[in-house]
């Protein structure tokens, strides 16, 4: 019962939608059939705005129509008649929701605001009347009871059975009536909340974007930087101003380069107050409301709070579990980042005492500017400096890409005759070493008012034998884009970032299965960033950083001796990276194992959130949390909630992996053969952890990651 990937939905009595409505959505429109393209790529161009309400109405209504077909069969339920029934059931309605959902998250406009609002509700009623229908929900019930009597079949349509009756319980399959009467309504509502959330964080991100008059506030930016804040201010309408766009996380690239200290207080602090301004955009009470109903929600299921209903089905298994691995590192963490702290705040007093000047205490908008000072002065090391050696093209051909087929033998070719979802999206066709097809991959790098913060994969089809459909994944990122003319440089972060998108790339091209369900990066929640961490190790590697990493002027490589330092200094400043996450992980956990009568004695947020951080011991003035909760988009507007601590969970998984890669001489072909023959081609098709222990031959120790870390006593 495989949903879009972004998921909305449709009153019941669209029920009573009949195929003449089915019918009546035109051949012209690209939504009516599968695409003709290769890979089945959307045809963006010929897609246009008034395609898109009425192959939403066309694709609900023929969904129902499928799933009322597959309810109301007389014969027995079977695995072939139900199960395989409801994973061919849906595909106009997947169709136009991946692509509509992702063009509202990069080129959202008026049009595409005013749609999302009305669908996100409406989608959401749809496929609760699918996933609420008993007679349905008794033929998943009926054929999971049968398993034993169908020896022919496949382990992973075995599997696919128990997801799809565990996915239908905690969903409410189970319910009665009058608890599924309510479930919908909250659904709706959340749905109508997470729309709203969105909304207001990209307006009022946009809206707080740094204006500065002189371009002296600017000062420790390069000349590249200054004219692209310039180009950014025109385009608003700005002449003879600077304009610097917010990031999605709290801190911010340039804080680290800004020798202004009041520019930097400024462009924290406008980061800071993003959806907690009591204007237009105030994202408070939309928190306080999804917060009482997802633990409203989660106790008419049967669960304590909503971190509980979402840990049944994850990796972790319970709050209790992720409580302990939060607890495990929030304390050696917040010791490192207190130690850090000191070190700075030397610096800051050293060199006050050189210019005669009072020292001032050490501020969150200082942290990066001086942890770069540190850098550079005791590990030789200038972060900035090294941007020139990180020209975009170069890290994704020579970098990216190249570690890739070392690992796996696939190559690229770029497919100009291929439109992508937006102007400058590029689309690539991925080979494996005998010339045969993997899939598509299209990049969308660059930052623009019109597109929400961070950066993510998604896929606009999946690999799948039932459907016979290929593979066709995005890379979506916010890099700023230069000065006309200027190349594109990279921070060591963007570089980075990069490397772990094109991580969840790889997972979704090597993925193969049978069913539509189980493809791709459908796997849980506290497992899924695992792959695009461990690809994450390639970016500094020896065989593999010396190749992109040149000057983009002189084609001079970065002195050797660069690199070793980078890697030599790779735990320093961890006790803040680590503690600005587990802030923000605990955080997430805070809102998300209230009980619904806790839920609604919230009325602060701020005063929540502090005392949340206090009591995690994770209350660090000068180490703000990564995300605070007005604009934490992952938890309030995407499908992160009560799981953002999957990155560190999966990163256990990671650096262990990191550690057999090492043991078995890193970069080489069999290894990358063996990590996506049993890892990243299965998908979501068998259970993650069953998958990870034939991989590695054993279950995952903590050990490298808190070597990694610097979490060790």
């Amino acid at each position: 019962m495989s949903a879009p990937n972004a998921r909305v939905h449709e009153t019941s009595d669209q029920a009573a939608l009949d195929r003449t409505t089915i019918a009546a959505l035109p051949a012209d429109n690209p939504f009516a059939a599968p695409s003709d393209l290769p890979y089945g790529l959307p045809r963006f161009a010929d897609i246009r705005e008034e395609h898109f309400r009425p192959a939403f109405e066309a694709g609900m209504a023929q969904h129902l129509a499928e799933v009322e077909a597959i309810a109301s069969d007389p014969a027995p339920a079977t695995f072939e008649n139900t199960i395989e029934a409801l994973e061919r059931a849906g595909q106009l309605l997947h169709r136009v929701s991946t692509v509509f959902f992702e063009r509202s998250s990069t080129d959202s406009n008026d049009f595409t605001d005013e749609l999302e609002a009305e669908m996100s509700p409406r989608l959401t009623a749809h496929y609760d009347a699918i996933t609420l229908d008993g007679r349905l929900f008794a033929r998943i019930d009926a054929v999971a009871a049968s398993l034993a009597e169908r020896a022919d079949l496949s382990d992973e349509a075995r599997y696919l059975v128990e997801r799809t009756r565990t996915d239908a319980i905690l969903a409410g399959a189970a319910l009665d009536e009058a608890g599924k009467t309510r479930l919908r309504e909250l659904n709706t509502r959340l749905s109508e909340l997470q729309t709203a959330f969105q909304r207001n964080l990209l307006a009022d991100t946009t809206e707080l974007a740094l204006v500065v008059d002189d371009a002296a506030e600017l000062e420790g930016l390069s000349e590249g930087e200054i004219a692209a804040a310039a180009a950014d201010a025109a385009a608003q309408g700005l002449e003879g101003r600077y304009r610097i766009p917010l990031t999605l996380f709290t801190g911010h690239p340039k804080l680290a380069s800004l020798a202004n200290r009041e520019t930097r207080r400024r462009l924290l602090e406008a980061s800071l107050a993003r959806g907690s301004r009591d204007n237009a955009n105030d994202n408070r009470p939309v928190v306080l409301e999804m917060a009482r109903l997802r633990a409203e929600r989660a106790e008419l299921l049967g669960f304590p709070n909503h971190s509980a209903l979402i840990a049944a089905d994850s990796t972790a298994g319970s709050p209790e579990a992720i409580a302990a691995r939060l607890a495990e590192l929030s304390a050696p963490a917040a010791r490192n980042a207190r130690a850090e702290a000191a070190r700075l705040q030397a610096l800051i007093d050293e060199q006050a005492a050189e210019h005669g000047e009072e020292p001032f205490p050490l501020e969150a908008w200082d942290w990066h500017f001086y942890t770069e000072q540190i850098r550079s002065r005791d590990y030789d090391l200038d972060t900035a400096r090294l941007r020139p050696y990180f020209e975009a093209e170069r890290v994704l051909r020579d970098g990216v890409f190249a570690a890739a087929t070392g690992l796996y033998g696939i190559r690229f070719e770029e497919r100009p005759d291929l439109v992508g979802h937006s102007d400058g999206t590029r689309v690539f066709e991925v080979l494996d070493e005998a010339g045969e097809p993997v899939g598509l991959y299209c990049l969308d790098l660059y930052a623009r008012d019109s597109k929400r913060g961070g950066a993510w994969m998604m896929s606009f089809q999946q690999q799948n034998e039932l459907l016979g459909e290929e593979t066709v994944v995005i890379n979506v990122l916010n890099v700023p884009r230069p000065a006309e003319g200027e190349p594109t440089l990279l921070t060591l972060d963007e570089v980075e970032t990069l490397f772990h998108e094109f991580g969840h790339a790889l997972h979704g091209l090597f993925a193969h299965v049978t069913y539509p369900s189980l493809a791709g990066t459908n796997v849980f929640r506290d497992f899924v960033e695992f792959p695009s961490q461990v690809n994450e190790m390639w970016m500094l590697h020896p065989d593999v950083l010396p190749g992109y990493a040149r000057h983009h002027e002189t084609g001079e490589a970065l002195d050797p001796a660069v690199i070793d330092r980078l890697q030599s200094s790779a735990a320093f400043n961890e006790g803040f990276s680590t503690a600005e996450y587990l802030a923000a992980s605990v955080l997430d956990q805070a809102w998300h194992t209230l009980s619904a009568e806790e839920a609604r004695a919230v009325t602060d947020v701020a005063a929540f959130e502090a005392k949340a951080l206090a009591d995690a011991g994770l209350d660090l003035p000068a180490v703000p949390t990564r995300y605070s909760t007005t604009y934490f988009q992952h938890v309030f507007a995407g499908g992160y909630s009560a799981g953002y601590y999957g990155y560190i969970w999966s990163e256990v998984l990671d650096a262990d992996t990191v550690e057999w890669f090492r043991e078995h001489g890193g970069l080489r072909r069999e290894n990358g053969q063996r990590f996506r023959e049993r890892l990243l081609g299965v998908g979501g098709s068998k259970d993650p952890l069953e998958a990870y222990r034939d991989f590695r031959g054993r279950d995952a120790e903590i050990g490298p990651l808190l070597e990694r870390r610097g979490l060790t006593a």
